[in-house]
């Protein structure tokens, strides 16, 4: 049994979503001694781009051939990445809010990844299945003006909507998650912090 915690956001210590997932997974270690925990921050330099060689390959695998070429090269520099995802059942990725939705480091995570075969299958007749089965996830989600109630002043979710639906697009159901949203412009964070922390701990002794 592994964990992999990606990781979205380029604060550091100033992060958190960061902080709320060093709480989980203090707590899933202490509740799977024997599990692997890894970390991959996605904005650490390894993350391939996915440019004109990469999109020409899925368009090529799409058709049934081998990508050539540059198309070859940047179709195994993102085979390398879905292989390193892959070969953990259980994730924990940290998400704050860029502008109403993910970090772009994310998105382009998901489109680096999210390739026929590997992510998904597809059918003429019966579209897109899922082939991440069997694997759970669990997601911190924080934004530090928008939340629920608060009216289009405060912005508006792109974020949750999107990872949730693409997390089940792949076929990962069993999907856990933390929200810490206070509105740090008008109020006091601390009671919303200790209780997105305490939730932290809670669901990571579970996953």
């Amino acid at each position: 049994m592994g964990l992999l915690h990606i990781s979205a956001s380029p604060r550091g210590t100033d992060s958190e979503s960061l902080a709320i997932a060093g709480t989980f997974l203090d707590a899933y270690r202490e509740a799977h001694p024997g599990d692997t925990v890894d970390h991959y921050d996605l904005w650490d330099g390894t993350l391939p781009e996915f440019g004109p060689a990469a999109a020409g390959a899925k368009m090529t695998v799409f058709g049934g051939a081998a990508p050539q070429g540059a198309q070859e090269r940047a179709w195994e520099a993102a085979r390398a990445v879905f292989d390193r995802f892959d070969s953990y059942d259980r994730y924990l990725f940290s998400v704050p809010m860029w502008n109403a939705g993910v970090p772009y480091i994310l998105k382009q995570f998901v489109d680096v990844i999210s390739q026929p075969g590997w992510v998904f299958g597809f059918d003429p007749e019966q579209g897109y299945s899922g082939l991440l089965q069997g694997k759970k996830a669990a997601v911190i989600y924080t934004s530090a003006v928008y939340g629920d109630g608060r009216g289009p002043a405060f912005g508006a979710d792109f974020q949750r909507p999107f990872f949730d639906d693409w997390l089940r697009w792949a076929g990962i159901a069993d999907i856990t998650t933390v929200e810490f949203r206070p509105n740090l412009a008008t109020a006091d964070a601390d009671t919303d912090r200790r209780e997105a922390h305490a939730r932290a701990r809670e669901e990571g002794k579970r996953l």
